[in-house]
């Protein structure tokens, strides 16, 4: 019986087989590829969460809200909330209302 005392890796490594050696290094390489896709992955993910939070040079302003809401010609604004970053518009059209959810 061994002495895991005593035995060094080298004397290990000596009495591997030579396919057993093949075995480990393609395992090593393995494990060597998997981790650099992981990192990869891992650079990749972070990139595009700076990028979103870099990349909000939203222009919002009264005006620009209002051209590109659109209701129609009877209806008449009622309401208007601001609610968790979006506005909340109450609309009556004839006899009816509506919600309108408006993400500025």
């Amino acid at each position: 019986m061994r002495d895991p005392n005593t035995d060094s890796d080298e004397t290990v490594q000596d009495e591997l087989d030579p396919a057993a050696l093949r075995l480990q290094a393609k395992l090593r390489r393995l494990l060597m590829g998997s981790s650099l896709v992981m990192v990869l992955g891992l650079l990749a993910v972070f990139a595009a969460i700076f990028y979103k939070i870099n990349a909000n040079n939203s222009n919002v302003s009264a005006d620009n809200v209002a051209a590109t809401i659109a209701i129609g010609a009877e209806a008449q604004v009622i309401s208007v909330t601001q609610m968790d970053g979006n506005l909340v518009v109450l609309v009556k059209e004839g006899a009816s209302q509506a919600l309108v959810y408006i993400d500025l």
